[in-house]
């Protein structure tokens, strides 16, 4: 049986495809939030902080960037990630 591939693993993945960052964290502190609202009862998979840095943010406004990793990361915020704090460098 294999062993499941964590949420920061996949969405470290999912980043580098869609925005070939040169710098990239996926770090899941989801252990910081239990008894808050969603919070699985695991401490992992629920929240995470994401320091990224990428050519595709030049020029662009810190809204602009946060969009960018929001929107490759859609599907995980629909299902199952509840927070995710963005450090653009």
């Amino acid at each position: 049986m294999s062993t499941p591939i964590p949420v920061a693993d996949q969405m470290a993945q999912r980043l580098r495809e869609r925005l070939t960052p040169t710098q990239l964290e996926v770090i899941d502190e989801s252990y910081q939030h239990e008894g808050h609202a969603a919070a699985n009862g695991t401490g992992l998979g629920t929240h995470f902080r994401i320091r990224i840095a990428a050519p595709a943010f030049a020029a662009l406004t810190r809204v602009a960037q946060h969009r960018l990793v929001y929107d490759a990361l859609a599907d995980f915020m629909a299902q199952r990630v509840h927070a995710v704090a963005i450090e653009v460098h």
